[in-house]
């Protein structure tokens, strides 16, 4: 009897030992658990686990929810005026009357007391706007701020306890990441509409219409957009937003393939901001840039092929103090590494005024960093800077040097050092203009400059010499 019992439990130890090794045999050449292949001659490590392929039905069905879909009415107003009645009768003029048209997009919630993340051109130009919930709720919401430079805006329902998505980190996105679009394409009816794609690119930028200054570093994907989806949200496999659909390319006008994300980065920064103060607290470098290319470098004979070639540096700028100079190339802001403009324009908008922050560039092949503290946006007319230049609606001025009025042949003056964004480029001023009339009043040093346009009401008309001596004049109003 004993033998008996002691060669039936042998057997089951056997096969039950048999069964967990065939098991594991098999769970090992299912799994494919990490697989090295050479790319290019590197070599990378590649989990091919089966976990490892995109589930995205989390990420779906808790962010859904916080999507809402966003109508606009516009009161647009009769470019004919009052019309006379023959002209309605035999034209189809109309009456002359103010019309209503509507336009719809989307919206994400980022705060549970209903605050809610959109695109500026969504709600542009608003008389009335009206948020409807994944649930069918509509509320009335009134905008808290816009920023037409990053197309983001901020609007608000009074509600509470709502659904919000947290934001992620849209600098760690990967080439070829998953990522859902959940938006309202095409109107009401397709409201909370998801769609899947990967990340196509990062860093893009889209050509400047109406000479607009833009802070453009878009997420492309090929997750289907169309018109509708503006303002909704881009998420991640984690169910974490990580841009704001905003537009695509199209020869159509619909979905071809192309749609693009203001990062999340942006987003988050530009929303503190316009909920805060109702207005972005822009930081600002104060350089004249281009992405840098081998070309370039060849041109300019540095060694640096990579990150962002400095063209000029304005006068008193953040910048300029911190010591940076025309032909350095940045490559490194914050431990971020820069390879394009665009890059630059997205890390620089993630600051604040009066933040620092290290940036390593290049120096005729040398590689040097430094702290840099950035300035505000914010025209600050008549601030003396450090080499005694004065800032002058986006320009900087200082006395002429005898050196350029002998040049020129004149006998006093007040030369434009550099021009950045604002009124005096808008206005047509140049590097090198000197400026001899201010209103018909002749200055010889930047105060004049100043002290002359604060007593002039409402414009400023400048005459001067171009940097070939040539006469020219122009003019802007001081009002925004």
């Amino acid at each position: 009897m004993n033998k008996i019992l002691v060669t039936v439990l042998t057997s089951a130890l056997v096969a039950g030992a048999t069964a967990f090794g065939v098991d594991r045999v098999f769970a090992k050449t299912d799994e494919k658990a990490e697989t090295v292949q050479s790319i290019n001659g590197m070599y990378r490590t590649v989990n091919l686990t089966e976990t490892d392929y995109p589930d995205l039905t989390y990420a779906a069905e808790s962010a859904v929810d916080a999507v809402v879909y966003v109508k606009v009415t516009e009161t647009v107003q009769n470019p004919y005026g009052q019309v006379d009645p023959l002209l309605r009768y035999f034209f189809g003029f109309g009456d002359g009357a103010p019309k209503e048209r509507s336009g719809s997009g989307s919206g994400v919630i980022i705060r549970p007391d209903g605050y809610i993340v959109t695109n500026n051109h969504v709600v542009a130009n608003a008389s009335k706007i009206e948020v409807t919930l994944n649930g069918n709720q509509t509320y009335e919401a009134k905008v808290i701020g816009t920023d037409p430079v990053t197309d983001v805006a901020i609007i608000k329902i009074d509600a509470d306890n709502l659904p919000v998505i947290p934001m992620g980190d849209s600098e760690k996105l990967r080439l070829g990441e998953w990522v859902l679009a959940i938006g309202s394409p095409l109107g009401f009816e397709l409201r909370g509409t998801i769609t899947a794609g990967i990340v196509s690119a990062k860093g893009r930028s889209m050509p400047p219409q109406n000479n607009e200054f833009k802070i453009e570093s878009f997420i492309q994907t090929d997750a289907a957009v169309n018109p509708g989806n503006s303002g909704g949200a881009l998420v991640n496999k984690k169910g974490e937003l990580v841009g704001i659909n905003t537009a695509i390319v199209s020869p159509t006008g619909s979905y071809s393939g192309y749609s693009f994300a203001v990062p999340v980065n942006i987003v988050k920064r530009i929303a503190a901001d316009l909920i805060d103060f109702g207005q972005v607290k822009r930081a600002k470098l104060g350089v004249t840039m281009t992405t840098n290319t081998k070309k370039i470098a060849d041109e300019m004979k540095h060694s640096a092929i990579n990150g962002v070639y400095i063209v000029e540096v304005m006068a008193g700028s953040a910048a300029d103090k911190a010591g940076i100079r025309e032909g350095d190339v940045i490559y490194e802001i914050d431990g971020s590494s820069i390879l394009t403009s665009q890059a630059l324009q997205e890390k620089v908008n993630s600051f604040h005024p009066g933040d620092k922050a290290m940036i390593k560039f290049d120096r005729d092949g040398k590689k040097k960093e430094v702290v840099v503290e950035f300035q505000g946006d914010e025209e600050q007319v008549g601030t003396v800077a450090e080499d005694g230049s004065v800032v002058y609606y986006g320009a900087t001025i200082k006395t002429a040097s005898k050196a350029t009025l002998k040049a020129l042949g004149i006998r006093r003056g007040v030369e434009v050092v550099s021009v950045g964004k604002g009124k005096m480029k808008d206005a047509g001023a140049s590097k090198g203009f000197v400026i001899l009339y201010v209103n018909d009043h002749p200055v010889a040093k930047a105060e004049d400059v100043i002290a002359l346009t604060k007593r002039s009401d409402r414009a400023v008309f400048i005459e001067g010499v171009d940097a070939d001596g040539r006469p020219a004049y122009f003019g802007f109003g001081k009002a925004d």
